[in-house]
């Protein structure tokens, strides 16, 4: 302990109080021999910067003294060191403190499972691991040796407290057993144990990605906090470097085999890179490996806060992670992939229309963003546009000022025969669509409603040779089939029912039957 010291008073002839002291400690008698013994004054020995301080050389000292001394993990490294700066060496005394605190390593501190991790912990807070390796390194090669060990031969009394897990209700030992206690040590230590296991290929690479994990969440700062943090108190250089030196680390450590670590937790760390401001190799190597596992991901996961202003999203970090998973599929994909990819293009599809909802509350996104979002997954991605259509929605919710071409481009991505019945429903009926897209629901509705004929009505409608090679999908030339007349029009309307939608359509076919131009026997609507 630095700046504080031990007095120790020697005198002459049956006045020597430390006399056991001198017998064993060789630093002692050093000091000693250099004093005049002609001397009858007192002479004070002032010990400073005795490691483990006082209480250390109190170990060293009752042991001297034959006083009974209890020893453990938790002060076997400052004893050691205490005694070792006052040279209780064999040299000095047979049978010294040296001695017995490495037979007592030894014999019992390597040979359990918690106490070469405490007495690594123990080292790194007295002075520094590079100063004990007759200590660090055995400790190490215990705890690797156990964590090599099949879970079958574990005893079954270790830290273990992850989510979803009972002790109760499993018999086994888990196979992560060890990856709590490790991940107390100092990243040095931690990142040596990780990397000399990964070495031995003795373990799935999934369990080592389970241990960065744990370690990650033990000694990061929670994203799910960041904005409380931002807010409350400024970020200490300190703590930001310390918080960067573990993150590049864990980065650096994950396995190569796909699968190692989950898609969540990589974007867990992404937003954790965006927090502390990491480097852009560590934020570039974050979004190409959470992007080719983007399908287990959540909308939750996407949102990346801005470290300028945490109540807005980062949009480029998720644009960048959506272009590496898209970038899969620019290679040749052998069949037996095929249906596997295809199938996280659908989950992929699914979380970014979600994704797209929550941003579109943002009043300040331009329109041209969100639509070059929203038109960055291929058409084949969405096999339903339920989720695009209330994004899109949202959208010009939040948007009311939109202009008509504005809004005429957003429901252009909205491809009508891929709506749900219900959302059919909840579109025509929906003020903020552009008349022509109610239009081309309100057909696609109609082309797939069963044929009901009532008494009471009778169908002016005739299909004609030209109506079986409409298109299908609202264009110009469907809609001019649809008009063969002002009255064939409203006796296609009739048979589609009485909703609000229709009446809603009733309303407004005066203005659109005004704009309408003759050409021959058909009605051309304009938009």
């Amino acid at each position: 302990m630095r700046d504080s010291g031990i007095a120790i008073q020697k005198g002459m002839g049956h006045r020597i109080y430390p006399f056991p002291l001198l017998l064993k400690c060789g630093l002692l008698q050093r000091f000693c021999s250099n004093i005049d013994n002609n001397s009858d004054q007192p002479i004070s020995i002032a010990l400073h910067d005795i490691p483990g301080g006082e209480q250390a050389f109190e170990l060293c000292a009752k042991f001297c003294y034959g006083i009974t001394i209890s020893l453990s993990a938790h002060n076997f490294v400052q004893a050691i060191s205490a005694a070792r700066f006052l040279h209780m060496t064999e040299s000095v005394a047979k049978g010294n403190f040296i001695m017995k605190l490495e037979s007592f390593f030894e014999s019992f501190i390597l040979h359990g499972w918690k106490d070469p991790i405490v007495t690594l912990q123990s080292v790194g807070k007295l002075s520094g691991w590079l100063d004990h390796p007759k200590i660090v390194q055995p400790c190490m090669d215990s705890i690797i040796e156990k964590i090599l060990t099949h879970p079958s031969k574990v005893t079954w009394s270790y830290t273990y407290t992850r989510p979803g897990y009972s002790k109760k209700d499993h018999h086994s030992v888990p196979k992560d057993w060890w990856t709590e206690d490790v991940s107390e040590l100092d990243l040095d230590l931690f990142r040596s144990i990780i990397s000399t296991v990964r070495a031995t290929r003795k373990l799935p690479a999934a369990l080592l990605g389970e241990a960065l994990h744990v370690y990650a969440c033990k000694h990061l700062p929670d994203p799910m906090e960041v904005h409380q943090a931002q807010s409350s108190t400024a970020r200490s250089e300190e703590t930001l470097a310390k918080h960067k030196r573990v993150l590049e680390s864990i980065v650096s450590m994950i396995p190569s085999e796909p699968g190692s670590v989950s898609g969540r937790f990589l974007l867990r760390l992404l937003k954790v890179a965006s927090y502390i401001g990491a480097s852009p190799s560590t934020k570039a190597e974050l979004v190409r490996r959470s992007g080719r596992q983007l399908d287990e991901a959540t909308t939750s996961d996407l949102l990346i806060p801005l470290p300028s202003n945490p109540q807005e999203y980062d949009i480029g970090a998720v644009e960048a992670v959506l272009e590496n998973f898209l970038l899969q599929f620019r290679r040749a994909i052998p069949p037996e992939e095929s249906e596997r990819m295809f199938g996280s293009m659908a989950r992929v599809a699914k979380i970014f229309d979600s994704y797209l909802q929550v941003i579109a509350q943002n009043s300040d996104l331009p329109v041209s963003k969100f639509a070059d979002l929203a038109e960055s997954l291929p058409d084949m991605a969405r096999q339903e546009h339920d989720e695009l259509y209330l994004a899109i929605d949202t959208y010009l919710k939040e948007h009311p000022d939109l202009s008509k071409a504005e809004r005429k481009r957003l429901c252009q991505l909205i491809e009508c025969q891929k709506l749900s019945p219900e959302a059919r429903a909840h579109a025509i009926a929906n003020d903020r669509l552009p008349l022509r897209t109610i239009v081309q629901l309100l057909f696609v509705e109609q082309e797939r409603a069963p044929p009901v004929r009532h008494s009471t009505e009778i169908s002016e409608a005739r299909v004609t040779p030209d109506d079986r090679r409409r298109p299908r999908h609202g264009s110009d030339e469907g809609l001019r089939h649809r008009g063969e007349s002002a009255q064939g029009g409203r006796a296609e309307m009739r048979g589609m029912g009485r909703s609000s939608s229709v009446s809603r359509m009733a309303k407004k076919k005066e203005p659109v039957v005004e704009k309408a131009e003759a050409s021959g026997n058909k009605i051309r609507i304009h938009q």
